[in-house]
């Protein structure tokens, strides 16, 4: 019982934790810069690569992964699951102080 009190108690902070990213990540998607690709200015991107934190579209998200997981991390804003470390990157950076540098 103890067991499964902590295992379901876990899985409902993971549920809560993955809702206040997704809000998060909406939230940032709002700001002027992040409502266009980083890479090639298309509108509304729902991807993001993380480790270096800027929002792109599906087809710049695709040309990040050829490049390889050890020079970009992709990720889907709606798709997939995101963690402290990668949400707090994408708060940090976004696409204007990425493309200022």
């Amino acid at each position: 019982y103890f067991i499964q009190s902590n295992l379901s108690r876990m899985a409902g902070k993971n549920k809560a934790d993955a809702e206040k990213f997704q809000r998060q990540l909406l939230e940032l998607l709002k700001d002027e810069p992040n409502r266009i690709c980083a890479d090639c200015h298309a509108r509304g991107p729902r991807w993001a690569s993380w480790n270096l934190g800027v929002f792109i579209c599906i087809r710049c998200a695709g040309m990040h992964r050829n490049l390889g997981v050890h020079i970009a991390k992709v990720k889907s804003v709606n798709l997939d699951t995101w963690t402290q470390e990668q949400v707090d990157n994408m708060l940090a950076w976004g696409n204007g102080i990425a493309n200022e540098r």
